[in-house]
């Protein structure tokens, strides 16, 4: 019995210990509903079409400001010219709040104050990678 309550222990401590880094991963089901409040000006279709916003099919990984043909703000653009790429981190701090990362950006989103939306946003933006 103290064996199977050893190794129950062992396995409940291994899963809580795996908890928090799952629960960053996000649920890329469930961004895809976060998802449809950026649809009024982004699409993440891998057309090569953007609408008022970039085209986000791809963006994790990617250089800030780097489709071609799309008019960037100024302020955008320089965070592209000095290497900012759309890391996780990066990501998150922006979609938690774009004025902080880009201060004249023209992005009208006041950003995702829910963590739980921001790993499901961040996991779909992921799983769209290309």
């Amino acid at each position: 019995m103290k064996t199977a309550s050893l190794a129950t222990a062992a396995a409940l401590a291994a899963l809580l210990a795996a908890a928090p880094a799952r629960a960053q991963d996000g649920d890329a089901e469930a961004g895809a509903r976060v998802f449809n409040q950026c649809r009024a000006c982004h699409i993440i279709d891998n057309n090569g079409r953007n609408g008022v916003g970039p085209n986000l099919y791809g963006v994790v990984g990617r250089r800030a400001a780097a489709i071609e043909g799309f008019r960037y703000s100024a302020n955008m653009r320089q965070l592209g010219e000095q290497g900012h790429s759309w890391t996780t981190d990066n990501l998150r701090a922006y979609l938690r709040n774009p004025k902080e990362v880009a201060p004249q950006g023209s992005m009208a989103f006041q950003g995702l104050r829910n963590d739980q939306q921001l790993n499901d946003v961040i996991a779909y933006l992921r799983s769209r990678a290309g």
